[in-house]
């Protein structure tokens, strides 16, 4: 059955009243698909491309299922439901659309992750939270001193699931869905199903529920691809050209930390404002970064790949790649920081001849190649 409406679902009016609240005026493909299932008590596997909504397609229902007629018990001192993020920024952006939705309905979230302070995190695990979303190794940590009880826990939600293991968090999401109880909803949501993602859902979660909106690990369709070809040495004066004839939020990838810094000092050197996001800044640095480029103190982000999933940063007008990422896939979710909410945008990619084999590897995987634009044109 097609859902055009969030009226159409089995939802509460003082839920579809923190919808509206938030400016959501009509479900995207992925929660009219998952959020029925989540709401009759099915495991489920969501997968998407990135952009499409994953966070509301599970926060709806979870928020409906903690605050409705028939609430979901609080089986103890801990929390109810657990959400794990593999980043720092994407674990902050899904409390915040918790507190966003279950404001009026008194659900409240904790946020345990890397960067801050342990203290204050226990302060809020002892405020009794509903929600906790974590990143797996923080949590990892306040399980190894005793801080955080999960015994209380009925839902769970892997999200961008293929990112967390990609990064190394398979042992902390094995050992952390060792000691929730059994008996609970398990929801995996993941941009791509490769054998790793299959495996975990296999060993964890019952007879889950497959939705899919939308061909995974492609880009959005709205999105206009660009590339110019240069040598290394020529790719700033590329980027400072391009930077002057598109004036929307830009957001910009390098491969390295050390290539963002170098290249967030020319870019401010040619009178943009810009900002960084990477692994070596502190996480009140990398917040304010963030909270800066979404209301447009920053005109620039220049980051490494930890912005390139989960982000949600509205109207980015164009999307960078100053370098070419290591997959295809990677691509698919850098260029997805672009066009967003159906809006339309522009990603360009400035390759160097030693970056060829990056780039076959995202031509095969698109199926066609990148429209070629003449880079003396853009660094003239």
């Amino acid at each position: 059955m097609l859902v055009r409406s969030f009226t159409e679902l089995a939802l509460t009016p003082a839920v579809l009243e923190a919808i509206a609240a938030a400016g959501w005026a009509a479900p995207t493909p992925i929660q009219a698909a998952a959020i029925g299932p989540i709401l009759e008590g099915h495991d489920l596997i969501g997968c998407a491309q990135t952009g499409t909504g994953k966070t509301g397609a599970f926060a709806i229902p979870i928020i409906e299922l903690l605050a409705g007629p028939r609430p979901i018990a609080r089986a103890g001192a801990g929390p109810r439901v657990l959400v794990l993020a593999p980043t720092r920024e994407l674990a902050l952006q899904i409390a915040e659309t918790f507190d966003a939705l279950g404001r009026t309905q008194r659900v409240t979230t904790a946020v345990l992750i890397g960067g801050e302070a342990m203290g204050p995190q226990v302060a809020a695990l002892a405020a009794r939270p509903d929600v906790l979303v974590a990143t797996p190794g923080r949590l990892a940590d306040h399980l190894e001193r005793g801080t955080a009880s999960l015994r209380a826990i009925r839902i769970v939600v892997l999200d961008e699931a293929d990112r967390m293991l990609d990064m190394g968090f398979a042992p902390q999401v094995e050992r952390i869905l060792r000691v929730v109880p059994i008996d609970r909803l398990t929801l995996c949501f993941s941009a791509t199903m490769p054998p790793e993602v299959e495996r975990l859902v296999r060993r964890h979660l019952v007879r889950p529920v497959r939705v899919e909106a939308g061909t995974l690990a492609r880009p959005v369709a709205k999105v206009t691809q660009v590339l110019y070809r240069a040598e290394a040495r020529d790719k700033t004066p590329v980027l400072l050209r391009l930077l002057g004839e598109e004036r929307g939020r830009t957001l910009v990838f390098t491969r390295t930390k050390h290539r963002a810094d170098r290249v967030a000092r020319a870019v401010q050197a040619a009178g943009h404002r810009v900002a960084r996001l990477h692994a070596d800044r502190s996480m009140a640095q990398r917040r304010e970064a963030l909270d800066g480029f979404r209301s447009g103190l920053y005109r620039v982000l220049i980051a490494t790949d930890i912005a390139a999933r989960g982000i949600d940063v509205p109207e980015i007008t164009h999307v960078v790649n100053f370098d070419l990422p290591h997959t295809a896939e990677d691509y698919i979710h850098r260029i997805g920081r672009t066009a967003r909410a159906e809006a339309s945008g522009l990603a360009s990619s400035i390759a160097a001849p030693e970056e060829s084999d990056q780039l076959r590897a995202i031509e095969r995987h698109l199926g066609h190649p990148v429209p070629r634009q003449a880079a003396a044109a853009a660094a003239r």
